[in-house]
């Protein structure tokens, strides 16, 4: 046998020990994993997971600014129907409880980043309409998108994406809301913080915001 050939079969052979000691090539499975991963549960103020369905007061974070969101209207001389959802001015009143239903009915536990319907439960009012919050339309004489009521649950798309809402992180152990829906691929949606907006009357409103309305969760 020629050098030259004794050197290809020996070359040749060494690729192979190497193709078979090397370590298996690292599959998808783990990046399917990471993709399907659910998004961290949201938690209340004890550590508990937030559950559909269950109430939940939401009250600010930082002291002496209000107390936690109830129903009111939109002018406090005027009872008006829907009603918007504000902030309680007095630090001790928690509100009216919520309860949050996720845009997948069979999930049982609310997380971040996903949509989500707010709806006040418990409350009665002397309106007809819904308790479930939404984005209003664009009001002129104040430059405010109010989160109002009258609202529908679930059915998500193009017909409803107003009516969702999202909980993120806002530093370590709090939160906050944001109108961000996804359920809707062709809808064009503007992604805002919900904050607190206050009107020449003092009430505390929810509405979109450049500054968000720091919360957290409390089981009624």
């Amino acid at each position: 046998m020629k050098p030259s050939t004794t050197l290809l079969l020996l070359s040749a052979l060494q690729l192979l020990v190497l193709v078979f000691l090397s370590p298996p090539a690292p599959t998808n499975s783990f990046l399917l994993v990471a993709a399907d991963a659910a998004p961290e549960a949201v938690r209340d103020i004890d550590g508990d997971k937030l559950r559909a369905g269950t109430e939940y007061y939401i009250l600010p974070v930082f002291r002496g600014r209000g107390g936690g969101v109830s129903l009111g209207p939109r002018n406090a001389t005027i009872y008006s129907c829907p009603l918007d959802v504000v902030q309680e001015s007095q630090e001790l009143d928690k509100g009216s409880p919520v309860a949050f239903s996720p845009v997948n009915p069979k999930k049982g536990v609310i997380r971040l980043s996903t949509d989500l319907n707010v709806k006040f439960p418990s409350v009665a009012t002397v309106c007809i309409q819904s308790t479930v919050w939404k984005l209003d339309s664009y009001d002129e004489s104040s430059g405010q998108y109010f989160i109002t009521t009258a609202g529908k649950e679930g059915n998500p798309g193009a017909e409803t994406v107003s009516n969702w809402f999202k909980i993120e992180k806002y530093g370590e152990e709090d939160y906050k809301l944001v109108f961000c829906p996804t359920v809707c691929d062709y809808c064009k949606v503007m992604c805002r913080d919900v904050g607190i907006y206050i009107d020449e009357y003092g009430t505390r409103h929810l509405a979109l915001s450049d500054e968000p309305f720091k919360v957290k969760f409390q089981k009624a």
